[in-house]
């Protein structure tokens, strides 16, 4: 954690600068979530035989580099990983490249995660029981990792993805299906890597912590069944070919389950979650003397919905101090959803992301209350697809947005945030973090 962000470093002053001490909280939970500051500590020791890292997710680069400078400089080590483009951070001076970094597609997978994914699989070939498999695994891996099961393209793949993102599912049923539909999720990964042992260092993006959901779980055994993908595949109105669908009637395509001798002796750690990145911004904003609450760290829903929520409790707080004492920070975490609305003839696609989304839902219902700021933000600086990480509240929020002719309820029609925060500059803009705990949300009541 870098002086600049630390709990014990001078926040701005949050009467003065309300955004800027925000800004200063999210700072400090992504910093909480680098795995340079987490991954020693879970290091296991060299083996007799190679080390062979292998991994995916929008923390991948920062988790290889943070593993090239602690392990062992004596040590053979090897691999490839695979995270999203442009989020390889810069190398450190003095710190040899060892280990592989690929660059793939995400939210959406194309050739190149494909390829990665090929890659990997081959990697595991040859391994012994001298070996030790590293696996770096982190949020967005499900889209980075790709590899269709048998009778899938690629294109049936990115369709599939993109409906379920569309969709509204939570993260654990789109997890359910793609470990379903894979070759490498769903423990399939660890399996192909027997008789070496597999060590998992992770990085949670999920309510709840649940390995089995990182990423899709590819190291780790795989609880739900072909049943449950087709459930969910059906809820969702989301067609697939008729032989994969047979494949997952007969149970051809099941997972390896937690009692599948194969992950005997493998381990798992959890080396950054979103609450500890949450209770490391609760301890900033008590180190500047403003009360914290953490309301969760596993809030799921609706974007806008919770957003609503957020902005009573807020009102609640801002007009009878109840029920907690002004001034306060209320903090939350999670991951929320975003059902795509259809476009009406003629209508603009929208722009944005679920934190976006939130700020949408929360200042329509927050009605400009006076001294209520908000940021919601998206911990890898990417909120869905677009260039800001999430946006800020105001009290003026409404009247500015107004000012420049935006109606907010047209902006949520079309699930527009990026455009209704962009006309008024109140976009979060911070870049790639290289981190990756979830959903960041952060409401000053002064």
């Amino acid at each position: 954690m870098t002086a600049s962000t630390s709990p014990s470093a001078t926040a701005p002053d949050p009467r003065e600068a309300p955004r800027a001490f925000l800004e200063h909280l999210y700072r400090v939970a992504v910093d909480r979530a680098l795995p340079l500051s987490t991954l020693g500590a879970h290091l296991p020791k060299p083996p007799k035989g190679r080390t062979v890292v292998l991994g995916a997710g929008k923390a991948g680069g920062s988790m290889v580099q943070a593993l090239e400078a602690l392990w062992p400089a004596d040590a053979p080590l090897s691999g490839l990983v695979v995270t999203r483009y442009d989020h390889i951070p810069p190398r450190p001076e003095g710190v040899p490249q060892r280990i592989e970094i690929v660059e793939a597609a995400h939210p959406v997978p194309d050739a190149a995660g494909q390829q990665a994914a090929e890659r990997i699989l081959a990697l595991t070939q040859g391994l012994t029981a001298d070996d030790l498999v590293l696996c770096l695994i982190s949020g967005g891996g499900s889209s980075l990792l790709v590899l269709p099961a048998e009778g899938l393209t690629l294109a049936d793949k990115q369709r599939i993805n993109k409906q379920l993102l569309d969709s509204g599912a939570h993260i654990g049923e789109m997890n359910c299906v793609r470990k379903h539909l894979s070759r490498i999720k769903g423990g399939r990964l660890a399996a192909a890597c027997a008789p070496a042992r597999v060590v998992t260092l992770t990085i949670s993006d999920v309510p709840g912590d649940d390995p089995a959901v990182i990423a899709s779980g590819p190291t780790v055994p795989d609880a739900t069944t072909c049943a449950d993908a087709l459930a969910i595949l059906d809820r969702y109105g989301i067609e697939v070919p008729a032989p994969v669908r047979a494949q997952l009637d007969s149970g051809t395509l099941e997972t390896p389950k937690p009692d599948d001798a194969v992950f005997a002796g493998h381990s798992t750690h959890l080396i950054a979650t979103p609450q500890q990145s949450l209770e490391a911004a609760a301890a900033a904003a008590r180190a500047a003397g403003i009360g914290v609450h953490v309301l969760s760290d596993e809030m799921e829903g609706e974007s806008r919905e919770v957003g609503k929520v957020h902005a009573a409790l807020a009102r609640a707080v801002a007009l009878r101090g109840e029920p907690f004492a002004r001034p306060c920070v209320i903090l939350s975490g999670g991951e929320t959803t975003v059902t795509i609305r259809p476009r009406q003839p003629g209508q603009a696609k929208g722009r944005g992301g679920r934190a976006g989304e939130f700020c949408l839902g929360l200042a329509g219902a927050l009605m400009g209350q006076p001294q209520v700021w908000a940021l919601a933000a998206d911990t890898d600086g990417i909120d869905g697809v677009e260039d800001n990480a999430g946006a800020f509240v105001t009290p003026d929020t409404l009247a500015r947005a107004t000012a420049q002719g935006k109606k907010l309820s047209d902006h949520l029609d079309r699930n527009d945030a990026y455009g209704y925060f962009d006309a008024i500059g109140d976009l979060f803009v911070t870049g790639p973090t290289n981190t990756n705990v979830n959903d960041f949300r952060a409401i000053l009541v002064l």
